[in-house]
């Protein structure tokens, strides 16, 4: 085929034009599970064919995952043992929001808890959606620069492991399959964009 094919819309127009054509109405929700943080709903929805459908899925605060960048030009990382996998993760530091707080506040505090680390500057990357089929959890992208280390302050129950790797490495381990965590292969196109310098971040001071 070559050419261009006039039958498609632009989907660059249809997403400034906010076009939902496939949207669809709750008519009820009932609660399935609720969980110390998660809840578990079942949604009966009107179809924009006039149809009734189940949607079941879970309700998530929230989140924010952070990227830390070393001095040396490498970056901050954890391995964690996840259970629903089965086996350690390597993931950049990241934790749920607090009721009404703001991404930043979260990020500095998921920052000092997990790794014991203070960053004076701070930039926001973007929010990503990272299991649309059975969630409403959203996980703001934050940045974070000229660290400096102190204590660690895990939650009771929190056992991870730091360490450090340069961008090729994260690349890598992404290719062999040993990096599939979502936000950090997120993060990770974050990551090479502004090192080319095709993205740019807006970096904020904050003080310790």
């Amino acid at each position: 085929m070559s050419g261009a094919n006039p039958s498609f819309p632009s989907l660059v127009q249809q997403v400034k034009d906010n076009h939902q054509p496939l949207a669809e109405v709750t008519q009820d929700q009932q609660c399935v599970l609720e969980g110390s943080f998660l809840r578990v709903v079942r949604d009966t929805v009107m179809q924009p064919n006039g149809r009734l459908a189940i949607r079941e899925y879970v309700k998530h605060p929230g989140a924010v995952v952070v990227v830390p960048m070393l001095d040396d030009g490498s970056y901050l990382l954890e391995r964690q043992y996840r259970h629903p996998m089965g086996r350690m993760m390597i993931e950049f530091p990241a934790g749920k929001l607090d009721d009404g707080e703001p991404g930043l506040l979260c990020a500095q505090r998921e920052l000092l808890e997990e790794t014991g680390c203070v960053a004076r500057e701070w930039a926001y990357a973007g929010v990503m959606h990272n299991c649309i089929g059975y969630s409403d959890e959203h996980i703001e992208i934050w940045f974070a620069r000229d660290m400096t280390q102190h204590e660690q302050a895990l939650e009771e129950g929190e056992l991870l492991h730091l360490s450090a790797a340069t961008l090729p490495e994260l690349l890598q381990l992404s290719r062999e399959g040993l990096l599939t965590d979502a936000k950090t292969l997120t993060c990770l196109l974050w990551l090479q964009l502004v090192h080319n310098g095709s993205w740019t971040l807006d970096w904020q001071g904050v003080g310790e």
